[in-house]
């Protein structure tokens, strides 16, 4: 299997159709927290598909290749389970899944499920910007460089002028993770706040599936 970061299709340990064999389709921006949820809890009846990452710079396309993957794969497996929540597709992720048959991460978008989804709902926070352990690690490759930033600095305040801090939710205790997710905050001119959530309703999902 390529490494996480890895914005190309990934396939772990296709198999053929058998009893309780499940297959995650997943945002590759979860591969590693999945991976780490399959290890931890000896979930070896799940096989794991990534959809590259960059789609959510594009939630267009999410509903597309997900049905395309769910297509590909069904007949190797007894059950399918995508793990996305609508991540800006406005509801069409959500249908498409009910049309296919298959259940899916509930939620409007991982920073959401992360937390819990009762929980970010009740803080209505829109002056935050947030970021995963992912995106932290990804913070050039899928906000600085996609923005224009890196070549035109002047346009911060056009995207974040509304914002008032970047919250960092944490899926595990790296400090060199909470550093560069303030140099984060720094860069794009934001308070600080670190939340630890670990995998919130992520592995209550996972766990039904």
């Amino acid at each position: 299997m390529q490494a996480p970061d890895d914005h190309t299709l990934t396939d772990a340990g296709l198999a053929p159709l058998g009893h309780g064999k499940v297959l995650l389709i997943a945002c590759g921006a979860l591969a590693r927290e999945i991976l780490d949820l399959k290890s931890k809890n000896g979930w070896s009846h799940l096989d794991l598909a990534c959809l590259p990452a960059i789609l959510h710079n594009t939630p267009e396309k999410i509903t597309a290749a997900v049905e395309a993957a769910v297509e590909k794969h069904r007949p190797a497996y007894e059950r399918l389970f995508v793990v996305y929540a609508d991540c800006g597709t406005g509801g069409l992720l959500e249908a498409a899944c009910t049309r296919l048959g298959v259940a899916m991460v509930k939620g409007p978008h991982c920073y959401s499920f992360f937390e819990g989804n009762e929980a970010f709902a009740a803080k209505e926070e829109m002056t935050a910007f947030y970021l995963t352990d992912f995106l932290v690690r990804q913070f050039d490759a899928f906000v600085w460089k996609p923005l224009g930033l890196d070549r035109h600095p002047s346009l911060r305040d056009m995207y974040f002028g509304h914002y008032e801090k970047l919250v960092y939710q944490a899926q595990t205790d790296d400090p060199a993770l909470t550093e560069k997710a303030k140099d984060c905050a720094a860069r794009l001119g934001l308070a600080f706040e670190r939340r630890f959530t670990g995998y919130g309703d992520l592995e209550t999902a996972l766990a039904r599936a």
